[in-house]
């Protein structure tokens, strides 16, 4: 017997019953982002290599580490997209949509890395994404952290997220930072790791992420980011904490955030819980006004986010158990008779085409009237409409409320509107 084919480590499936939440959640998302103007984008999973070894840098444990990579056909090197932001960019460029334009986009799909799959972390994990080119203030910056904010709150997890925020500053001021504090690493490299040692030279400020104790705590007396920042920076993240005061979106400085990827400048910030363990990342992001000069267009301040879909699913699911997904079906059609299917059919249509937005399924495979009202149950139906071979006969239907157990007899031309009234 052939050994079954299951899904690859870290690349999972998700079931019906799964989907449904995550269908009410992204519903959630996008109706807040449609309320902010913002449009979709749709991007390819699969990009050219050289596009991200650009956008993400190449001594990134991303690019290092965890990329799928290969060689199609034709010898191209190929890669499964580790984020969105870096396609966004090649779209706008190759499309002639960022220069001398303002662009509020949003995107959403599967992203790829190789990392080992634990709760919250996956090979194949999904983000929504928001990139917002042409504007160069602290308020546009201040627009994405209070959309997430209403987001939060649209999905009831407020009380369980965190705002942390920081400025890395300009491209010059970091590398004077990176100047200072190599220098202190350089005294106290016997209290590295081998990790932070590789990256001490090659990318020191990732040493900042670390999460070995020993090197948190050699952190706190090593010199501080802010206080290299150009005067730019220092007022642009002066007016962005102004502007989230203003809106009563409460924030923590945290110097040590400089996020993963080598494209940030300026802003960065990160929505974190401590309802998930370690993995505690929900949304992070920042500005990268360099990003589409250096991937070949003219130079446009651009400022996004990404968030993590299976984290954000985990996280709504931990802080309210009782958060479920929309009822699969509103209306069971229940058909008994010998000749009752096909009219149980051109009612259910009749049905849909005067109540567009109400899900109906008919009864098919038989069975009697306890096990087709035992399906309408597990189906989550609100309504069960019931067709008998007298009620073919006379043009009528049979309306039960399986919530109040009412029911009551309707020609079959008054259906929909009796519907209603039971539906809202």
């Amino acid at each position: 017997m052939a050994k079954n084919i299951q899904a690859i480590r870290g690349m999972n499936d998700y079931l019906p019953g799964e989907t449904a939440i995550w269908q009410r959640i992204e519903g959630t998302l996008k109706q807040v982002l449609g309320s902010y103007g913002y449009s979709e984008i749709r991007l390819p999973i699969v990009e050219q290599t050289p596009l991200f070894k650009r956008a993400i840098g190449e001594v990134t444990d991303v690019v290092e580490k965890e990329m799928y990579t290969f060689e199609d056909r034709n010898g191209d090197s190929l890669t499964l997209r580790p984020e969105g932001t870096a396609g966004c960019v090649r779209a706008g460029i190759e499309h002639g949509l960022l220069y001398n334009q303002e662009q509020r986009l949003w995107y959403i799909g599967p992203m790829f890395r190789h990392e080992r799959p634990q709760k919250g972390r996956y090979r194949q994990f999904h983000q929504l994404g928001c990139e917002v080119f042409g504007l160069q203030g602290p308020d546009i910056d201040a627009e994405l952290i209070m959309l997430t904010a209403r987001w939060w709150r649209a999905l009831g997890i407020s009380e369980h997220v965190n705002l942390e925020l920081n400025s890395i500053g300009s491209l010059e001021a970091r590398a004077n930072y990176r100047d200072a504090l190599v220098a202190f690493l350089e005294q106290h490299v016997e209290v590295l790791d081998e990790d932070c040692k590789r990256r001490m030279y090659s990318n020191p400020l990732r040493v900042l992420d670390s999460k070995n104790p020993d090197v948190q705590a050699l952190l706190n007396d090593a010199p501080a980011l802010g206080d290299y920042l150009d005067e730019d920076s220092r007022e642009h993240f002066a007016g962005l904490c102004a502007q989230l005061d203003a809106a009563g979106i409460a924030y923590t400085v945290n110097q040590r955030l400089v996020r993963g990827l080598d494209y940030y400048n300026r802003t960065v910030f990160e929505w974190v819980t401590n309802s998930l363990g370690s993995q505690g990342t929900v949304c992070a992001g920042g500005r990268y006004d360099g990003l589409v000069e250096q991937l070949g267009g003219r130079a446009t301040p651009a400022v996004g986010f990404a968030m993590g879909l299976e984290r954000l699913v985990l996280l709504v699911q931990a802080v309210n158990p009782e958060f479920k997904a929309d009822p699969v079906v509103d209306i069971y059609l229940v058909a008994s008779g010998t000749d009752t299917q096909s009219a149980a059919m051109r009612l259910a249509e009749q049905v849909r085409d005067a109540l567009p937005g109400v899900k109906l399924m008919t009864n098919h495979g038989g069975g009697n009237f306890k096990k087709q009202f035992a399906r309408a149950d597990k189906w989550g139906a609100r309504v069960a409409l019931v067709l008998g071979e007298s009620e073919v006969e006379q043009a009528t239907v049979v309306v039960k409320d399986l919530r109040s157990g009412e029911q009551s007899t309707v020609t079959q031309e008054g259906v929909a509107a009796h519907l209603r009234t039971i539906l809202g």
